[in-house]
């Protein structure tokens, strides 16, 4: 199995911000010694959850020329608030910084307040991202001698020449849709890209048996990945990247010790969960951008069976066997979950340690 890093860091202040992104740096460049597989990135806007996500490919482009043996990837792009033409155009030039070790997730969005900052309704991002899929198939497909793309849905535009740069192989940079529609799943599967494995079941978000819902999906993909024809090694490829993610993981010497540690995480991130849910509940004054599904409290026994993997290195090494069985290629870890304060970061410095010394060895 494969080892990837989530950077899903929070901070409560402006004032913050600039540390923020120092922390961040230093801990992608530990990932890096240590010998993590790869570093994800989240796509966010306005609300201080990971606000070098605004942009999250200029990051990835930074990070990617101090680690040129790093893969990156998205967990995940909102596609509706992005034009298809800049979203094509990102990704080929992040895929020839990172000479083809790109996986860009790929979703609708999840929250109505980041969707009314781009003029998009959260009632229409389904909609949208799909337009925009369609659309940047159709870009990355487009020759100088070919006739003009043009963009007819909630982002317009006349496209007469082509994408420049092309994609730096003879395929554009895998994308990694969320197993959790059919059609999403089907996507993956019949371009031979790798897919982010749920652990719920919508509309209840986290439950206490995240096992029986990976198995499910994986089930789905992995039926309709091979009976799609690829070669064998694009089958190997993408299994080797499809991923389980968690939004915390915490490792400590003892049990105990983790356990103790993790509450006092999730206690801080609950508390900025808290003050960004007012700005939510603005977002979703009108019926166009209500959500119809709700996520519990962090410090739940549901959230933490679903968003979870703490303990000893031993006892995470347990756990984890079950989803290497499944067949699971990839776990992500969010290892700077809640608000980065100085004290926050030794502990995600620890468990990254605790992982590469004695996690990883053990699924290598």
């Amino acid at each position: 199995m494969r080892f990837s890093v989530f950077l899903n860091a929070r901070t409560m202040r402006a004032d913050a911000d600039k540390q923020l992104i120092t922390d961040l740096e230093e801990h992608a460049l530990l990932a890096g010694e240590l010998g993590f597989d790869a570093i994800f990135l989240p796509d966010h806007h306005f609300n201080g959850y990971m606000p070098v996500a605004s942009d999250s490919y200029m990051f990835a482009s930074y990070l990617a020329a101090k680690l040129p043996d790093m893969h990156f990837g998205f967990s995940v792009t909102s596609v509706p608030l992005h034009h298809p033409v800049r979203f094509v155009e990102r990704i080929n030039i992040l895929d020839h910084l990172t000479k083809g070790k790109l996986l860009v997730g790929i979703g609708s969005g999840t929250t109505p307040e980041e969707m009314i900052g781009f003029g998009v309704n959260y009632k229409d991002a389904g909609r949208i991202a799909e337009e925009n899929l369609q659309a940047a198939e159709a870009l990355w497909n487009k020759t100088v001698d070919d006739a003009p793309v043009e963009l007819d849905g909630f982002h317009k535009g006349r496209v007469l020449q082509r994408i420049a740069p092309a994609p730096y192989g003879e395929k554009h940079a895998r994308l990694m849709p969320v197993a959790m529609k059919e059609s999403s799943t089907t996507r993956a599967a019949v371009n031979g890209w790798p897919a982010f494995i749920p652990a719920f079941t919508p509309p209840k978000i986290g439950g206490t048996e995240p096992l029986s819902h990976v198995k499910k999906y994986f089930r789905s993909y992995h039926e309709q990945l091979l009976a799609a024809g690829h070669p064998a090694d694009t089958v190997a490829d993408a299994l080797s990247w499809t991923t389980h993610s968690y939004q915390c993981v915490h490792l400590a010497p003892t049990d105990e010790q983790a356990h103790k540690e993790v509450l006092e995480i999730l206690t801080s991130y609950q508390e900025a969960i808290e003050r960004e849910a007012a700005f939510n509940a603005r977002a979703e004054a009108d019926e166009a951008n209500r959500k119809t599904d709700r996520t519990n409290n962090a410090l739940t026994e549901e959230w933490m069976a679903t968003w979870c993997l703490y303990g000893s290195p031993e006892t995470v090494i347990g756990k984890l066997r079950d989803y290497q069985e499944v067949g699971i290629g990839n776990i992500l870890c969010g290892t700077v979950t809640g608000p980065l304060t100085e004290k926050r970061l030794a502990y995600a410095n620890q468990t990254l340690r605790l992982l590469a010394e004695h996690v990883l060895p053990a699924f290598k």
